[in-house]
């Protein structure tokens, strides 16, 4: 599984969306389960984006995926960069 950092910014649409039903954040992580992506963490942020999300997924396929079906409804806009864990990254540089 490769770990990914997601951020978000949510459109006005978004916005309205989470103000009637905060709820609503709980359940799209449920709908990213079914496509494969499991949040590991997930933060609201101030500042240029709104959520970060550390996220694992079996590739970058499924992130891709995720990301066109999110991005389509319209409420969110996503940046998602390959994360790789600290170890991991210095074993592979050695």
């Amino acid at each position: 599984m490769a770990y990914y950092v997601v951020l978000s910014t949510l459109t006005d649409e978004g916005r309205k969306t989470i103000k009637e039903n905060p709820q609503r954040i709980l359940e799209v992580n449920k709908e990213l389960e079914k496509m494969g992506v499991t949040v590991k963490e997930q933060f609201a942020v101030l500042g240029p984006y709104d959520f970060v999300n550390i996220v694992e997924a079996p590739d970058n396929t499924t992130i891709m995926k995720m990301s066109v079906e999110i991005g389509a409804r319209g409420s969110v806009q996503l940046l998602t960069l390959p994360a790789i864990p600290v170890e991991d990254f210095i074993k592979k540089i050695k």
